[in-house]
């Protein structure tokens, strides 16, 4: 079993998807802190200073012994208050279409790249193998 275990992570797709995973969890933890420390302040600033993360609606009642802001959503939310937190999904909404926008980009770029490469027709390399490949399907001389 830790034969086959070893087989399927050597696999270069198995490790490129690891890769990938990785990567892409650090880059969307830098796409968080530009929304979150960049892009949602200046909307903000611009919409009249504008917090979109303190954007809430409480559901229930604030507990006895909380001594907090009840204007403090981290606060309300770690105090166990029920909170309908519609500013902080805008953040995330704001967050996933720069996320998706950038790797729109990303893969646009490639297939033009993609194209480019098929345009310019068969490499030196990629000639000389169908070359061998011919000649190999040729019958042996006599």
């Amino acid at each position: 079993m830790l034969t086959d275990f070893r087989a399927f992570i050597a696999r270069g797709n198995v490790l490129g998807l690891a890769v990938a995973v990785i990567i892409g969890a650090a880059f969307g933890t830098i796409v968080t802190s530009l929304t979150d420390d960049i892009i949602m302040p200046l909307v903000g600033s611009v919409a009249g200073g504008l917090d979109f993360s303190s954007y809430f609606v409480r559901l229930g009642d604030i507990p006895a012994g909380y001594s907090g802001s009840p204007t403090d959503y981290e606060a309300l939310k770690k105090a166990g208050v029920p909170l309908l937190g519609y500013g902080q999904f805008i953040t995330t909404v704001v967050n996933f279409l720069i996320l998706a926008f950038i790797i729109f980009l990303l893969v646009r770029a490639a297939a033009k790249v993609i194209r480019e490469e098929e345009a310019a027709g068969p490499t030196e390399d990629i000639l000389l193998l169908r070359e061998i490949r011919d000649s190999l399907r040729q019958p042996p001389l006599k």
